[in-house]
Order: structure tokens, then sequence, then C-alpha cells
């Protein structure tokens, strides 16, 4: 709550108080067959404007009225100082409206002898004082835990923004790394091939950029880095692997944190096909299922790899997808039969 919201919601605070009293005083007259009912509503009017005036005085003497609020005792220690103004001030302030009122109205206002006067007013106004104060104290600690809550969600939310950047910029060299030394192999066996090899990383570097430092992008924009990447890779494994594409254009649009089909196909190469000699065929679909985006990645011939094996591209993977969706999304690798292994991510998308 701003500090602006926070003044208004206290001066509403403070006229409905009022007004309760002033509706209580009027009804207590008619009650006691009094039929002037100004003269209740000047009571009460003329007590409210004296209050207010010194509560204006002391919060514009005071400071700022949160001060304290970690220490209880010094916070109301700090009220407490101001009690003999009040004590010492209402009676003037309220009791001279009154008579002034009155003179006008050709009217004397009666009341009890100044000294028992005094000690009345400033006994009720003890209560009012300490049960306002009470009042206001609750109001400030709330506001002081709700904006401590906010900078709590502030921090976790920049702290985790940090984490992605930090695990996609790992990404970010490690999949270079790779691509370059499937170049340099190139390199020995043929030139045109290499070339080729260096056109395809060139356009995954462009699609790199346009995600830039961003932690999600569309599936659109992925599906072009992976396919950049998928076609360098068939330039190195020519003769060893094919892919299949089965993908819903429905999902193009759909949020996918980056480089996040890239590492799973990445898995392939590194563990199927870069160990054996025979031709592996591998397959990438995406599909729709309700709101939720379906993404497989699965070859004929590979074998499920034990979880300390899974290398930094799943680990990091993982550990994104649980910071941007919990449990609405998921990951998981799954032996099929009689051969091969699938590879399942699951995010939510509700285009």
């Amino acid at each position: 709550m701003s500090r602006q919201r926070l003044r208004v919601v206290l001066l509403a605070a403070w006229l409905l108080f009022w007004l309760l009293l002033i509706i209580t005083a009027v009804q207590d007259n008619a009650r006691n067959g009094g039929t002037e009912h100004w003269k209740p509503v000047l009571w009460q009017t003329s007590s409210g404007i004296a209050a207010s005036c010194l509560m204006w005085v002391q919060w514009r003497c005071s400071g700022d009225p949160r001060r304290d609020l970690a220490s209880p005792w010094r916070w109301f220690g700090r009220q407490v100082m101001w009690l003999p103004m009040y004590w010492i001030c209402f009676v003037p302030i309220a009791f001279g409206l009154r008579h002034a009122v009155y003179t006008l109205m050709h009217d004397t206002y009666p009341h009890a002898p100044w000294g028992e006067t005094y000690l009345y007013e400033d006994i009720k106004l003890l209560g009012y004082f300490f049960l306002f104060n009470v009042v206001l104290f609750g109001i400030f600690t709330y506001q002081a835990m709700l904006a401590e809550s906010a900078r709590a969600a502030q921090g976790v939310a920049l702290l985790r923004q940090a984490r992605l950047q930090q695990m996609t910029a790992q990404m970010q060299p490690h999949f270079l790394f790779n691509a370059l030394n499937t170049i340099s192999s190139l390199m020995h066996e043929d030139v045109a091939r290499a070339d080729a090899a260096l056109m395809r990383l060139a356009e995954l570097l462009r699609t790199s950029l346009d995600v830039g430092e961003q932690d999600v992008t569309t599936f659109a924009t992925e599906l072009r880095l992976v396919r950049a990447y998928a076609h360098l890779m068939e330039e190195r494994f020519i003769d060893r692997v094919s892919l299949r594409w089965h993908i819903d254009d429905r999902l193009l649009p759909c949020p996918v944190p980056v480089m996040s089909l890239q590492p799973l196909l990445e898995n392939v190469f590194k563990h199927t096909v870069e160990r054996r000699r025979e031709h592996t065929t591998i397959t990438i679909s995406a599909q729709r299922d309700g709101d939720v985006a379906v993404f497989h990645i699965d070859d004929d011939a590979g074998q499920l790899q034990a979880e300390g094996d899974a290398g930094l591209g799943l680990s990091n993977l993982r550990r994104r997808l649980a910071m941007l969706h919990g449990d609405a999304a998921a990951l998981r690798l799954t032996q099929l039969t009689p051969a091969g292994v699938r590879a399942e991510m699951r995010l939510p998308c509700a285009y």
C-alpha cells in the first residue's frame, strides 16, 4: 500500500469513527427526549475537530508515524509523549467551539466546573487515545508486513531470473563447443559439407541472437533453432541418421524455455548416434493435449542412461523447467520396446 493510499484509508477511518459518534449522540439525545439535535452534533463535531487538530500537530512534528514499528514499546512510548498536549489543549479547543456556537445561537452551553470537566474529558480522551493508537499500530504493522513480503517476493523473482540467465548462459558455450567440434571433424572429410555446416551454424547463431537474454521464447523460434541444429548434425552423420518431423502448427505461439528442445536432441546424438555405426531414425513431434504442449524426441536404437549420466543439458533443463513452471512442467526419459528412448517434455500452453 502506497503512502498516499494509506493516508486516504486512515482519513476515511477517522471520519467514519467520528460520524458514528455523532449518530450515536443524536440517537441518545432523541431517546432522552431532546429535540435540538444540533447540540449533540456540535458536541461530537467540536471534539472531532479538536482531536484532529492535535493529531495533525503530533504527526507534523514527530515525523514518520511508522518509525520504530519493530520495537512496539518504543513506538507506543513516542505516542504517549504527546498525551500531555491532548490533556492540556483538547478541552479549551473543543469547549471553546461549543461556547462560540451556543453564543451564536443565543444560548448558553452548560457544563460541570472546569476542574471536573478537565478530569472527565481527559479520562475519556485517554481511552480513545490508546484505542486509536492500538488500531493505528496494527494498520502500520500490517502495511509493513505486506511491504516486506513484496520485497521478499521481488528478491526471489530477481534471484530466479539471475539463475535462469546463468543456466541459459551455460548452455550457449556448451552448445557452440559441440557445433564447432562437428565442423572441425567435417573439414577433414568434405570441405563442401563443412561449408554447409558453417552456414547452419550461422543460422543457429542468428536464432540465438533473436532470443538474446530471454528465458522464454515461442515454440516457433525454438523450432528454428532445433531444425538448424538437426541439419548441422545430419551433415556430420549424413549416412547414419534420418529425422522425421511431426509438428502441430497450433503450438507455434506457445511459450517454451529457450534452448529446451535442443538438449533433448543433442542427448540422442551423443548417447546413441555417435556410439553406433548402424542407421538411427529420430522422430521429433509436438502435439497439443488440452492446455498442455507435449514434445517427444524418439530414437529407434538408444538405451536409457543412468540418471547420473544425463549430462549438463538435461540436468540444466530440469532445473529451468522447475523454476519456470514448478509441477506444471515435466521431463522424463523412457525406454521404448524393443529398442529406443523417448524424451518427453510437457509444458503448460493456454494458447
